[in-house]
């Protein structure tokens, strides 16, 4: 990041810790029957008709849609018991919390699969909830209503300086890149960071980030990486103030959301990661065809790391343990992969310590954006 980034980056932390605390033919005419008598028929007696018999109708039974890939969900040897009433008993349900980055129907469904192939994995009771916001995902780990947490990498920072949350693997994906990625040469290629982008409507002549002035922007969520927390900086840095330089700002609630507003036209330009507008799990192109036609991405932010899986400090190793042995397994699995691919496009894990996420916190603190100084 260069020097003039930097500097300006300072003046983020008072925008962000103040929203973080306060914080998609008519029928056709009958032709008249003509009036002069029908010519009379010739006496010639027809031809005979062939006999040969007219072709089978085809019978064919169509192909069966593709299903689902199966789960399997073998049972773990080392999978601990919980007796009556403790963590893990049907009466109570280990959590997992989801921060609703997407599609909520779709982060719903996929986490509950996750969640019953875990209870056939170990044995244990397993239940789910999707976060109304980034913020509520954390706050229910900060009060152990949940236990397990699939946080975006700024709510990570947030929670462990909060609440000393434990990070305990980070997402893999095939890496996606859009035109102007300085890193496309590594698309498809597993890695452990992403980027954001800045996306706008081509109707609405923004070409960089200078184009922005005056315009209608949509953020994802005060607590959203790619979505609001880096895209602040990287505005501050070029001269942008996000409080005072924009016609209106939204936040979309999600990273589809902001995708869908900057194709209707809701919003001239938003920020979200890359690529919402090719991403196989966002999959905008099934409702709008042409989004790619009429939305660009014309800036990229740096790299980010990738988000993961957490624990609260209170958990039982043993659960933290198996846990993670479940879902190493799952990614192992065609069927579980596929599952994880439709949650957050999640190709794989990968087994980190706590100071997975240093480097980016320390770039943040550089810039003025210091996650501890934003918990209460």
């Amino acid at each position: 990041m260069n020097k003039a980034r930097t500097f300006t980056l300072v003046f983020a932390i008072l925008m962000v810790s103040s929203l973080l605390l306060s914080a998609c033919a008519p029928a056709a005419t009958p032709t008249a029957a003509p009036t002069q008598p029908p010519a009379a028929q010739p006496t010639t007696p027809p031809a005979a008709q062939p006999t040969t018999p007219p072709a089978a109708a085809n019978t064919a039974v169509p192909s069966p849609a593709p299903t689902a890939i199966p789960m399997v969900c073998a049972k773990l040897p080392d999978a601990p018991t919980a007796a009556a009433g403790a963590l893990g008993s049907p009466d109570k349900p280990i959590v997992i919390t989801f921060v609703p980055s997407g599609d909520t129907g779709k982060i719903t469904k996929a986490g509950t699969a996750i969640a019953d192939c875990l209870s056939q994995m170990t044995g244990l009771t397993f239940k789910i909830e999707v976060g109304t916001s980034f913020g509520a995902s954390i706050e229910a780990m900060g009060a152990e209503k949940a236990q397990v947490g699939f946080l975006n990498t700024f709510s990570v920072l947030l929670a462990e300086a909060k609440y000393g949350i434990i990070p305990a693997l980070a997402t893999l994906r095939k890496y996606n890149a859009n035109d102007i990625d300085p890193d496309k040469a590594l698309s498809g290629q597993m890695e452990p960071f992403y980027r954001g982008e800045f996306i706008a409507n081509n109707a609405s002549g923004i070409k960089s980030i200078a184009d922005l002035k005056g315009k209608t922007f949509c953020f994802v969520d005060p607590n959203s990486t790619s979505g609001y927390i880096v895209p602040r900086i990287v505005l501050k840095a070029n001269g942008i103030d996000p409080d005072k330089d924009f016609k209106a700002t939204t936040n979309a609630g999600s990273h589809n959301n902001v995708g869908i507003a900057v194709y209707k036209g809701d919003c001239d330009a938003g920020s979200t990661f890359i690529d919402i507008l090719t991403d196989s799990a966002a999959n905008l192109a099934k409702d709008y065809p042409d989004i790619t036609s009429k939305v660009t991405a014309f800036f990229d932010t740096d790299r980010i790391p990738n988000d993961g899986v957490q624990y609260i400090k209170s958990l039982d190793p043993k659960l933290q343990a198996v846990v993670t042995e479940g879902l190493l397994a799952m990614a192992a699995d065609p069927g579980g992969a596929a599952t994880l691919k439709a949650l957050y496009t999640i190709n794989g894990f990968q087994k980190i310590d706590s100071t997975f996420y240093n480097d980016f916190a320390a770039v943040l603190k550089k810039a003025g954006v210091d996650p501890a100084s934003l918990v209460k």
